[in-house]
């Protein structure tokens, strides 16, 4: 017999993880954060681009339909601020099609919470606080978040222009730095292959980083603004860094229905082109938002890697129950 059936984390670490997650909740409650819980599976998925969201079949009312597992409980979450939840948070389980490693899981927990009528900078600094809190300590050097603007990064780490730089260019970049044959690659796939094998290992070595302006096509469910650079249109999100690690990924909420509709459009093109099965499209969300959800913002934080940070282990593995190959 084998010892597969062991968990892949020590039970003293998941007591460990059992007293983060109730500082976690500590954190909102004394903010007045309402806890909420929505649903695993919905009528529509995440249809990024970068994203593989599972699907089940499941009998309804309304006969035999596919239902999609959460790849975030965004969608949900913000029908219930159209609704006027207020301030809310979720300590969710979300699945993520192909992603299994060391800082990946196929099923793993999302800490996502929205922060009406806040600016994207007080989510920043929200976000620092709880990280702050489950850490125990101030990590690296005390103060507020460094922020780095996304253009300033590929420029200093590569000496390139991210917007202005050609694409034949980039798809060389790519080449050399990752080994892959990249000479289709979409512009997209060239920034994000050079950005998690180049830049992102060095970010929050000396404390926290918070990475913003991101290029407008990256802009998924936030906002956009413009550079007062050049005017060039970039994305109102954030991702917060901290020891080469990607933790939270903040925005400043799209709230207008028929744009949202659009980018959903749009990404399921995108999907058709690149040869990917399209996902169904979340309608409910679309009239939430027609309906009128309040402006704000909201975050979503990779519960497992901050405590995986948190307990200096190695992979997220070794701090859930039972990571995907043993599931």
């Amino acid at each position: 017999m084998t010892d597969d059936w062991r968990p892949t984390a020590t039970i003293e670490t998941l007591r460990e993880r059992a007293r983060l997650l109730a500082e976690v909740r500590a954190f909102f409650a004394e903010r007045g954060v309402l806890e909420v819980e929505t649903p695993v599976l919905g009528h529509g998925g995440s249809t990024d681009l970068h994203l593989a969201s599972l699907s089940a079949r499941a009998t309804t009312p309304a006969g035999r339909e596919r239902l999609w597992l959460q790849t975030s409980p965004e969608f949900a979450m913000k029908r219930l601020l159209a609704a006027g939840s207020g301030p809310i948070f979720q300590l969710a389980r979300c699945f993520r099609d192909g992603e299994v490693g060391r800082r990946h899981n196929l099923e793993f927990t999302m800490l996502e919470w929205y922060r009406p009528g806040f600016t994207l900078d007080a989510l920043v600094e929200e976000t620092a606080e709880l990280v702050h809190r489950v850490l125990g300590r101030e990590p690296g050097e005390a103060g507020p978040p460094r922020r780095r603007r996304y253009r300033a990064l590929f420029r200093e780490a590569l000496g390139i222009d991210p917007f202005t730089a050609p694409l034949a260019e980039l798809r060389g970049l790519a080449e050399e730095k990752g080994g892959l044959a990249m000479r289709d690659a979409p512009r997209d796939d060239c920034l994000d292959l050079l950005m998690s094998l180049v830049i992102e290992p060095g970010l929050g070595r000396e404390g926290i980083e918070v990475v913003v302006d991101y290029p407008a096509s990256q802009a998924a469910l936030a906002r956009r603004h413009r550079d007062p650079e050049d005017g060039e249109w970039v994305a109102s999100r954030f991702e917060l860094y901290l020891e080469g690690l990607e933790l939270a990924n903040g925005y400043d909420e799209l709230t207008d229905a028929a744009e949202q509709a659009a980018r959903f459009e749009e990404d399921n093109a995108a999907r058709r082109a690149a040869g990917l099965p399209e996902v169904d499209i979340d309608r409910r969300l679309v009239a939430a938002l027609a309906h009128g959800m309040p402006e704000g913002s909201g975050v979503a934080l990779g519960v497992d890697r901050l405590i995986q940070l948190a307990l200096g282990k190695a992979s997220v593995a070794e701090v859930m129950a039972f990571a995907t190959p043993r599931c």
